[in-house]
């Protein structure tokens, strides 16, 4: 089949490098505008775009799918299907119309549960042990279409977000290329999703990266673990903002108030609203992230600190 891989950061490569390397042909990627990023605030290509760049592939970036020269570019190419991971833009009935056989999109969660931006991040924060990846036929309605095929991921305990999304990236792109294999065969239907187990994940943002120090500490655990590493969590200490990476949950230690900090030889505690947990990384403003018990001695920390908000949110 003839596509338009519709996409926009890393996560959507692997899905990209295994459908290049199967019987069907990328004419060309539809993605986001370049955006400015990095320190010197230069535009910079997004990875799907620059991996097309590389490949001599067209690169298509309307500033939104609706726009009539982008649905125009799009009917005169006349793809057979155009497959979509994580492209991040809303596209109309318009342009959904223009592939013979629609827009199929990889989502990462087990549809109908975690619609949305975020499922990965979702999934580790609210403590699910299973999630995993589905092909579905994108509508107008939010990740609402019949489902062609799934897959299973185990959510391991010490996962952060990022490495769940790694692993459902690489397994998702095999599941997206079966999919178009039998909806070219005409081996494969899609079928509704179930009307039971709708949930929402909604984009997360550096608010609420922030640590509630008086949650239990296995929702703290969930927290951190869930926002590394976007938009990454973070805490405060003396007004001034520190980034954690995650955590572990202590054992056999004597009981904290909650963001009471205790610096150890070779770790650093932190109190919760029930046993301590233990940090990992932790990033200053302006710093390279380093062990916490390494950031505790250049910092010279004095008795009686207590770290950030206390209030549940």
């Amino acid at each position: 089949m003839r596509l338009v891989f519709a996409g926009t950061p890393a996560v959507a490569i692997p899905a990209l490098d295994a459908l290049a390397a199967s019987s069907h042909e990328i004419v060309a990627v539809l993605t986001r505008p370049d955006a400015v990023a990095g320190r010197g605030r230069e535009l910079r290509r997004s990875p799907v775009g620059a991996w097309a760049d590389e490949r001599g592939i067209e690169v298509l970036t309307p500033a939104r799918p609706r726009e009539p020269e982008f649905q125009a570019r799009l009917a005169a190419i006349a793809p057979d299907c155009v497959p979509v991971v994580a492209y991040g833009a809303l596209v109309p009935q318009a342009a959904l119309d223009i592939p013979r056989l629609g827009w199929i999109n990889l989502h990462f969660s087990l549809l109908p549960a975690w619609r949305g931006a975020a499922p990965v991040q979702h999934a580790v924060w609210h403590g699910d042990e299973v999630t995993g990846a589905s092909v579905f036929q994108l509508e107008a309605g939010l990740d609402t279409g019949p489902v062609f095929g799934t897959l299973v991921e185990d959510i391991r305990p010490t996962d952060t977000s990022g490495d769940l999304l790694d692993r459902l990236a690489i397994s998702g792109g095999g599941l997206l290329v079966a999919v178009l294999d039998g909806i070219e065969a005409g081996t494969v239907s899609a079928v509704p999703q179930p009307a039971d187990g709708v949930t929402l994940a909604p984009k997360i943002l550096v608010e609420d990266a922030e640590i509630r120090w008086n949650d239990p500490a296995f929702a703290v655990d969930r927290r951190v673990r869930a926002c590394t590493p976007e938009p990454g969590a973070w805490t405060t200490m003396a007004g001034e903002r520190l980034k954690l990476g995650p955590v572990t949950v202590a054992t056999g230690v004597e009981q904290l108030a909650p963001g009471q900090l205790k610096a150890e030889k070779n770790r650093v505690l932190i109190g919760t609203a029930t046993t301590p947990v233990a940090l990992g990384d932790v990033q200053a403003a302006g710093k390279k992230p380093m062990r916490a018990a390494d950031w505790a001695r250049g910092a010279r920390l004095g008795e009686g600190i207590v770290l950030g908000a206390s209030v549940s949110a």
